[in-house]
């Protein structure tokens, strides 16, 4: 089984394109560029991979051309990110500042700030990370601590931040900071956006291991870090209306329902080896085929919608609700069937490697990002049901 089952792209030039796709990562497997995993998108650190892209101007596909990209869309770049997704391609260094921080500076960055970063993210020479969650804050963002004070020339930053992906690789971070107390009848008020290049004096980063002991989360932490005027991202004081902004981005995408696809077809290829598969396999298999397609309908619509300049908060929290609970009964399903089967990840059986790696990370689908339960409440907010 392979993408093709959930793929219903009748334009030419999307069917072109993803066939090319498709062939440069069946090239790359089959030498030996990469091994295909779970949740890739978020442990699979491979500049080099990442530089093959950009070579085919297939990172920033979104960017404009006078900034670097090819200014092919929103909707090729989801073609091609979801491909990859499904393989499993070790796409982690580019994905934040392709997915997320482009976005961002098209639309609130100075002209200087997309002349300096744009081509490089287009480029795969420049990696970002987000500064958002903090300790005791978590998903609540209004709760952040981190604060930003005026001094001569720009600002002094303090605090600290969590759950850091690739900060310890990442060029540069996107942080949400305090600019203003926080207003007890506004909590979302006060808060700003800072570009901050990495290292920098000031700023510490901790590594956070798993138990495997891969390395991919960090602390980061803010002692009195200097950063310039011209970093601020945006406005002073709009930082939660940027943020809500971007989220739309980072909780939509086919990450969201892709992360344990390299399971899911794995388990499929052993169904069809299996020569009287039990009807449980066969239902359960199937269930979930079909809400992965679904699903893919909520993800593409949300993409045609930012296409379109909207930004569907609502709708994006719908999609990384549903997209993680699946992503976590991929992996409870493949549990189930395997009875429990569940080797280490340098197994030589694929299907037991992917598995130990989709378990390993399972319990974090549906906490990045926001958790769902926040999810929730922005949803019924939303509907006017709070």
């Amino acid at each position: 089984m392979t993408l093709t089952l959930l793929a219903v792209d009748v334009d030419a030039t999307m069917e072109t394109l993803r066939s090319e796709v498709r062939e440069f990562i069946a090239e790359a497997v089959s030498t030996g560029k990469f091994v295909p995993d779970c949740d890739n998108w978020l442990a699979g650190w491979a500049p080099s991979f990442s530089a093959e892209l950009a070579a085919r101007g297939w990172i920033g596909m979104a960017i404009p051309q006078e900034y670097g990209g090819s200014g092919r869309g929103s909707l090729e770049r989801y073609i091609v990110i979801e491909e990859l997704l499904a393989a499993g391609a070790p796409i982690a260094a580019h994905w934040i500042a392709d997915r997320q921080i482009a976005p961002a500076l098209l639309r609130y960055g100075t002209e200087r700030q997309k002349q300096e970063y744009l081509p490089k993210i287009a480029s795969a020479q420049s990696f970002f990370a987000l500064g958002m969650s903090e300790p005791g804050a978590g998903s609540d963002l209004a709760a952040i601590r981190t604060k930003a004070t005026k001094v001569e020339g720009g600002w002094r930053l303090n605090g600290a931040k969590l759950w850091t992906s690739g900060g310890h690789h990442a060029h540069a971070m996107v942080v949400l900071a305090r600019t203003s107390p926080i207003d007890v009848h506004s909590r979302h008020s006060g808060m700003s956006q800072f570009i901050v290049d990495l290292p920098a004096p000031g700023v510490t980063i901790n590594p956070i291991l798993l138990m495997s002991g891969e390395h991919h989360f960090n602390e980061v932490v803010f002692e009195d870090a200097f950063v310039s005027e011209d970093t601020v991202l945006g406005t002073i004081g709009d930082g939660w209306k940027q943020v809500t902004a971007e989220l739309a981005y980072e909780r939509s995408g086919p990450e969201r329902l892709l992360s344990t696809f390299p399971l899911l077809t794995s388990m499929f290829r052993r169904l069809e080896a299996t020569a009287d598969a039990p009807e449980v396999e066969l239902v359960a298999l199937g269930t979930l085929l079909s809400r992965a397609r679904s699903l893919r309908e909520i993800s593409m619509s949300i993409a045609n919608a930012l296409q379109r300049g909207e930004a569907p908060e609502v709708a994006a929290a719908v999609a990384k609700d549903l997209g993680t609970r699946f992503e976590q009964d991929v992996v409870d399903t493949a549990l189930r069937i395997l009875d429990g089967v569940c080797a280490d990840a340098s197994s030589s059986n694929k299907l037991e490697r992917l598995l130990a790696r989709a378990a390993l990370h399972s319990p974090g689908f549906t906490l990045r990002g926001g958790t769902n339960e926040i999810l929730r409440g922005v949803i019924a907010r939303g509907l006017g049901l709070r």
